[in-house]
């Protein structure tokens, strides 16, 4: 019959408190990671991409503009929404949250009354998903 021996020998020591401080690092990375990838693609999906709504024209300075068919992301005019986009990180950098800071964003997220939805963040955050958890997964499987 065969036998086996093994010998562990520990070369150095780690503390488990490097292993967190290392985790908390890159979990503050991936976190700013996620947030800026929510934010650029609801920038982008406002000003970029045609937009098939209706076309009327405006006055002060004269222009037309077409707006968004409803569930499509909101058409940029003056780029106002899309540059009061931004991201707010939470004090101990393990949280985020992307944030529409023109005071007409939720009107347009959720629709009102007269208006049907043309959401932007929402969509953003879907899209992104899959991308922030395959950045988390690769987190955890390098260490």
């Amino acid at each position: 019959m065969a036998s086996i021996r093994t010998k562990v020998i520990r070369k150095t020591r780690i503390r488990p408190s490097a292993i967190v401080k290392d985790y908390t690092a890159d979990a503050k990375q991936l976190v700013g990671r996620a947030a800026n990838l929510v934010r650029n693609t609801a920038v982008d999906s406002i000003l970029q991409g045609a937009k098939s709504g209706v076309t009327y024209s405006l006055y002060n300075p004269r222009r037309t503009h077409t707006a968004s068919a409803a569930g499509q992301p909101p058409a940029s005019d003056t780029g106002f929404l899309a540059s009061n986009i931004t991201n707010v990180i939470d004090v101990d950098g393990l949280g985020a949250s992307v944030e529409s800071r023109a005071d007409y964003s939720s009107f347009l997220e959720f629709g009102t009354t007269k208006m049907a939805a043309r959401p932007f963040m929402h969509p953003a955050a879907e899209e992104n998903r899959p991308k922030i958890r395959r950045l988390a997964g690769q987190m955890i499987k390098v260490k």
